[in-house]
C-alpha cells in the first residue's frame, strides 16, 4: 500500500524586511557577542531571511558597520555646550568622545581600522582641529595634534576594556601581580616601592588629566 508523501515546504519570498530591522539586529550581536561574531550569513539567520535578501539593505559588511557607526552615533554622541576659551573647548570634545565611547568598545575596534568613521561624529572632530588652531596651530599641525588625541583616547579605552574582561574572565592573580609580588628592589627600587599599590593605581580613571597634560604638551611652542 503506497504511503502517503510528507507534506511539502511551502516555497516562495522570504519575509520582508527593513534596513532598521537589519541595523537592529546587527547592534544586537555586536553587544552580545562582540564584533568577530557579526557576518551577512549569522544577520540573515538572525532576521530570518537569506544573505542575497540582506544585499538590497547593505551592499557588504563595510557599509553594515558604516550604518551601525552612524546609528550608534546618533543615539549616544550628544553634542556638548563649548566653552569659549579654545583649549578647554578641545578638552570638553575629546572627553564627549571618550565618554561615548567607553560605553560601546566595540566601537573603538571599528574606528581603529582607520578607514571607516561615521559622518555624525566628523562636528566633534571639527571642534578640536579648530580649537588647536585657535590655539596656534597651523591646519596640518592641528591636524597630526588631533591624531595624537584620538590615539590617546582610543588606546586609553581599549586598555582598560581588555584589562577588565581578563579579570572577568578569570578570577585568579593576573601574570603581572605575579611578577610585582615578587620584584628584586635591588634592580627595580621604585616598581618595589608601589608594586602592592599598582593594580590600584593603573585603575583610577586618569583620562582628563592626561588628556589636559597632553593639550598642554601638544600646544607648547618648540
Amino acid at each position: 500500500m503506497p504511503q502517503p508523501s510528507a507534506p511539502r515546504k511551502a516555497t516562495g519570498r522570504p519575509p520582508r524586511i527593513s534596513r532598521a530591522e537589519v541595523i537592529e539586529t546587527a547592534r544586537r550581536i555586536v553587544d552580545a557577542e562582540g564584533m568577530d561574531r557579526l557576518t551577512m550569513r549569522r544577520l540573515a539567520t538572525e532576521v530570518g531571511s537569506t544573505p542575497m535578501a540582506l544585499y538590497h539593505h547593505v551592499r557588504n559588511k563595510e557599509e553594515l558597520l558604516v550604518l551601525l557607526l552612524d546609528d550608534y552615533a546618533a543615539r549616544t554622541l550628544h553634542r556638548p555646550e563649548l566653552p569659549a576659551r579654545p583649549r578647554e573647548r578641545i578638552v570638553v570634545a575629546a572627553a564627549a568622545i571618550h565618554e561615548a565611547l567607553a560605553a560601546c568598545p566595540w566601537i573603538v575596534e571599528v574606528l581603529t581600522a582607520d578607514d571607516l568613521m561615521s559622518t555624525s561624529a566628523l562636528w566633534f572632530v571639527e571642534q578640536i582641529v579648530d580649537g588647536l588652531v585657535e590655539c596656534g596651530l597651523s591646519p596640518e599641525r592641528a591636524v597630526q595634534a588631533y591624531r595624537v588625541i584620538w590615539y590617546y583616547t582610543a588606546g586609553e579605552i581599549v586598555v582598560r576594556t581588555t584589562a577588565a574582561r581578563r579579570r572577568t574572565d578569570d578570577d585568579r592573580p593576573t601574570y603581572r601581580e605575579r611578577v610585582f609580588s615578587d620584584l628584586d628592589p635591588g634592580e627595580l627600587p621604585r616598581l618595589t616601592q608601589v608594586a602592592d599599590r599598582w593594580a590600584s593605581l593603573t585603575a583610577e580613571d586618569t583620562y582628563l588629566d592626561g588628556l589636559r597634560a597632553l593639550v598642554d604638551g601638544l600646544l607648547t611652542p618648540r
